[in-house]
């Protein structure tokens, strides 16, 4: 985004004047996250969210690596390297929970991060592609977060794989060998716990790649805003720093007291208990379930239990699971609206509040019950409005809604003045 009013970087000493004439970094961060940067001026703290995803990103690349060092990838000293961490290791049990609690915060913010993205349209042009990189970012982190839950090789980390990877046999013709290939071999072992972990250490840093990605895209077209209009002045605008710095750091530091209880105090309270069992391929555990971050899409993997004429339940039920997720890269052209925010949409904003979100939660609910009466039927019918509501309800919504009266200005909607055009 370049905006003639931004201030420009200009180094001061002799050195930082060498460093941007030959590697302009400072410049890059300047004009990045910096006061060279303007950004809309009524950004809401639900835009806090990228920033603390960021954050999250952080602690687990941090205490990840740590915890690699002492973690044993076999199947005969898994579990015991993972004690060991736990009793052995200076702050092993610290770094452990921290990385542990720390991936629920990822999703936790994560999600949240997406429902704004909904709820104001920030899918729509120009920023198809910001949505893209970031629905990109999420299959990373889920694909990344299985194969951790596989790492510490308890019960639940050996059954939640040997499920997981046995929905890829349901594939006609190559599920099979699909399943095999991602095992290396016919069940989950030595093997499956290897690969696992290579790609478990390495798909973070993919995901910072695809971050960076994410917001250079963003810096095209500028940041979107809660009334879902352009930059149309100088007004309109302020500098990232120190105003956005300000008020990230204080959404930090909510975070940061939120992940310290849970991680000081409440450390396994998202954890399965089962997972504290070492792997039996024996014993199967009486409900297997994956981590809850996985529990909507899991209800929508399990609500088909019936043939659909030639295609098994199982195939269907592994086709909508990821369709739920890959029907909101269309998104940006399933809904036609011209109008943005959720603000300026009334009926929009009815079934988003009372339609998809009491929605998902209850998906969410259903994905960690036991696959019987009634939580299967109430998965079939939540999926079916999941569904529903990007395919039918949503696009016939952007059609025919009649929009509030959008403000002429981001300074209008703040301070109920009109934009002065010569600003």
């Amino acid at each position: 985004m370049s905006f003639p009013w931004a201030k420009q970087y200009t180094p001061e000493n002799e050195f930082m004047k060498w460093m941007d004439s030959r590697l302009p970094l400072p410049r890059l961060i300047y004009n990045a996250v910096g006061a060279g940067y303007p950004v809309p001026r009524n950004l809401n703290y639900f835009w806090n969210f990228g920033v603390l995803a960021g954050v999250a990103l952080v602690i687990q690349i941090l205490t990840g690596v740590i915890l690699a060092m002492h973690y044993a990838a076999n199947v005969g000293v898994a579990f015991d390297s993972v004690e060991h961490i736990m009793r052995n290791v200076n702050s092993g049990w610290l770094l452990r929970y921290a990385h542990m609690n720390g991936a629920s915060f990822f999703f936790i913010v994560v999600y949240i991060h997406i429902f704004r993205g909904l709820f104001y349209s920030s899918y729509k042009a120009p920023r198809e592609m910001v949505w893209l990189l970031g629905l990109v970012i999420f299959l990373l982190m889920m694909a990344t977060a299985f194969m951790g839950y596989v790492l510490p090789w308890g019960q639940m980390s050996f059954w939640g794989a040997k499920v997981i990877t046995g929905l890829f046999s349901a594939i006609p013709l190559v599920g099979p060998a699909l399943q095999e290939w991602l095992l290396g071999g016919f069940s989950p072992d030595n093997a499956t716990l290897n690969r696992f972990f290579s790609l478990h250490f390495v798909l973070p840093f993919v995901i910072a790649g695809v971050i960076i990605l994410h917001i250079w895209a963003l810096h095209i077209p500028g940041s979107s805003n809660p009334t879902g209009i352009e930059i149309k002045g100088k007004q309109d605008t302020i500098p990232f720093h120190p105003y956005y710095t300000a008020k990230d750091g204080f959404g930090l530091g909510v975070f940061l007291i939120f992940f310290c209880i849970l991680t000081f105090f409440m450390p396994n309270f998202l954890g399965h208990p089962d997972n504290y069992i070492p792997a039996n391929e024996l014993s199967t555990p009486a409900h297997i379930v994956p981590e809850w971050y996985f529990w909507p899409f899991y209800a929508i993997l399990r609500a088909f239990t019936f043939d659909f004429f030639f295609i098994e339940a199982k195939l269907l039920g592994v086709i909508a699971m990821f369709g739920s997720i890959l029907l909101l890269f269309f998104l940006p052209w399933l809904d036609k609206s011209p109008v943005r925010s959720g603000h300026y949409r009334p009926v929009f904003r009815k079934f988003f509040w009372f339609g998809l979100i009491p929605c998902i939660l209850l998906l969410g609910y259903l994905g960690g019950a036991p696959a019987e009466e009634p939580y299967v039927m109430l998965s079939q019918l939540a999926s079916a409005y999941y569904f529903a509501h990007f395919l039918i309800i949503l696009p016939i919504i952007s059609m025919t809604e009649k929009p509030k009266p959008l403000p002429n200005s981001i300074t209008e909607s703040v301070t109920g003045k009109p934009l002065d055009a010569t600003a």
